[in-house]
Order: C-alpha cells, then structure tokens, then sequence
C-alpha cells in the first residue's frame, strides 16, 4: 500500500507526539507511524518507581499544560496519562503496530517504508527516541555466570530480589535510582561507577536543579557556568571521593556539551553509599560462575546484576546513508529546525541540563514553524 502525506512523524513518544501537537496548532496535515501497540511506549515500560527529574511547569509539550493536581515531579505513570491526554487534546491518531524499515530520498520526496507498505512525504520527522536499542556490553565469562543479568529496560522492581546479592553496572540517572529501589526492597546492592562522575542534588536549597539551568547556567559562558557550579557542588555535595565517586577534570556544563553526558541527579542514592548501605565498586573486568571480578582485582559474588549501560539510536537499521546525518555514537548532528536535508529533522535527540521534555518543546515547536512556512 502508498500513501501520501505532507509530513511523516517517525515515533508515538514524546517527541512524536510533540511534533505532532506543534503541527496540529500550525494547520499542517500529518501522519504518525508507531512501531508499538500504544503511544509512548517507552514510559509505560519503565522501572515502577520513576519519576520526572525535572518539574512539570517547565516539561509540558506544546499546547497543553499538566493539569493541576499533579505533583511537581510527576510519576511514570502521570507521564502516561499525559502523554495518552496530549493525543486526545490534539486529536493525534498513531498508526500502531508500523515498524519503520527504510527511509530513503524519492525525487523530492521522502519514503518512508513500513509495516503496511510506504508513505511518501515531503517532509519527515524522525523521533523514534534517545532510548530505542538497549546497549549490552559484552565482558569475558558472562556466559559461564550462574545468576542473572537484565537489561535496566527489562527492570520493574526489586520486589523478587529481597535478600539477594545485586550488582547495577552505570551509575547514570536510572542506574542510580534502581540501586536505591533494590536496596529499599531488602537486596544486598553494590553501584558499579566505571569513571569519574558529577553527581548534582535533584533539588539545591529548595529550588529544582532545572531551574537554576534555565534560570542561571544556561545563561552564561561554559566556563563561568562550570565555576560557578563546582562551587554550588563543593558546598551541597561535597568530595565524594572516600566513597568511590571521582569528580571529572571537565565541569559539569562542559562535560553536557562536550561529552554529551549529564551529571547523575541525586535522589537519595548517594546519602544510602555514605551510610554504607551501597557499595560503589569499579568496572568489571570480566564474569565468574559465581559474580564478577573487579577492575581493582578484588571479586563480588551476586544472584543478579542489572546492566544500565544505556541506550542507542541505531538510526543506522533504517535511514539511508545515515553516517551522513549522525555522530560516532549514532546520534544526529542536527535538531529541530535545523535540517541536514531538505525536509528531514531530528527531535528528542538530546539530553540537556534543561531538561529532555522541555528540550523537546522548543524543537517540536520549531519544526512545525519551519514546515508550515515551506506548505
């Protein structure tokens, strides 16, 4: 089957949804293809505990506020029943079930092939997410382990894993908060951080660790930005060094911009490693029957390690001569408005101190500025 459509929005989360919205308000008639059964997905599936590290005033998509009677930072379920509220309020019908295959240049049209056929469009948005393959890395001997090993995408809850020995490998934000849902539900948990890492309060005297980005960070130079935050951190947080966690040589701006790496928003996870609750180990230098050995030499023997080593794009298993339009990890190089070809953009690709959501706002807004000028 061949359809035709002004534009094409690749993805049902956030992101899609967003663009969607933004070209809804514009008057610009749209298609949205969803490879899953629900739009957004990803957040129905996440680990029970998560909640949004940024506030919801500032991580609404465009046209449509929180309601009120949500929290500040709303739960991964509150995320759902926004995300399912935003569809209805812009009338965004996804096609579900539409695995995209290949998306390739057609005279001056795009063609995007999926499930049920191709849909040719002038104009495709690709937000088919930051989080789309889960990123494994492989250590010698993991085969011969005797426990288990989940991916952090496969982890609900630590309810069956009282009184076990867990390990999480990535002290990355979900990393972080799962070590502290394990704990809490009884397990014997060790956070494997495998390099130096800027941990930041979700919240510095009472004001949200977004605000001050939006507000004061993002504002200024890079390097007066860092200062002035290594100093805020040398006062809130303080040399977490005793405990296994080394600040990096880059500040924490820097290194978003740079390493396109954000520090780990603290929820209660580094007051659990001071108590001695959490042990934080080094990487894993490979897999025993029994745990793992350690880069440092010393061994853990564990029932269960939980791997949140992230995630990848992989635009490459679909988009024609995708290295051209990505960096070395998979990414784009381009957002929002900003196209590195006719009719083609990029949204939710980014993982800034603003905010992922508010981030994507700003591009899904843009986008459909851009598109309803070239109708």
């Amino acid at each position: 089957m061949s359809r035709e459509a002004e534009a094409v929005v690749l993805g049902a989360g956030p992101s899609g949804l967003a663009v969607g919205g933004a070209l809804r308000m514009k008057g610009v008639s749209f298609e949205v293809l969803e490879r899953a059964d629900a739009p957004g997905h990803t957040w129905r599936t996440h680990y029970d505990r998560l909640h949004l590290h940024t506030v919801k005033q500032h991580s609404s998509l465009p046209g449509l506020p929180w309601p009120a009677h949500v929290p500040m930072y709303p739960s991964r379920d509150e995320v759902v029943a926004y995300l399912e509220a935003y569809a209805r309020h812009h009338r965004i019908e996804a096609r579900l079930g539409e695995t995209i295959t290949r998306v390739r240049r057609d005279g001056d049209r795009w063609a995007v092939e999926h499930t049920s056929g191709t849909t040719r469009a002038r104009h495709v948005v690709v937000a088919t997410g930051y989080n789309r393959v889960p990123h494994i890395p492989t250590w010698p001997g993991r085969e011969g382990f005797a426990g288990e090993v989940i991916h952090s995408g496969a982890y609900r809850n630590g309810r069956a894993f009282k009184g076990r020995r867990a390990l999480v490998v990535g002290a990355g934000n979900s990393g972080a908060e799962i070590a502290l849902d394990l704990w809490e539900s009884g397990a014997r948990t060790a956070l494997c951080v495998r390099g130096p890492l800027h941990v930041v309060p979700r919240d510095v005297f009472g004001i949200p660790a977004q605000v001050n980005s939006l507000r004061v960070m993002s504002r200024l130079p890079p390097r007066v930005a860092d200062r002035l935050s290594l100093l805020m951190l040398d006062r809130v947080v303080g040399d977490l060094s005793p405990w296994g966690i080394r600040r990096p040589a880059i500040g924490p701006v820097s290194q978003v911009l740079v390493n396109k790496q954000i520090p780990l928003i603290d929820v209660g996870t580094v007051a659990l490693i001071k108590q001695g609750h959490i042990r934080v180990v080094p990487g894993i230098a490979r897999f025993t029957e029994a745990g793992v050995a350690l880069d440092d030499g010393s061994a853990l023997d564990l029932d269960l390690v939980v791997l949140a080593t992230g995630y990848r794009p992989a635009l490459d298993a679909f988009l024609d001569d995708a290295p051209r339009y990505t960096d070395a990890r998979g990414y784009p190089t381009h957002f929002g408005a900003d196209a590195p070809a006719p009719g083609l953009y990029f949204v939710g690709y980014r993982n800034p101190l603003t905010g992922a959501l508010h981030d994507i706002a700003r591009e899904a807004t843009a986008i459909a500025a851009h598109i309803a000028r070239s109708a």
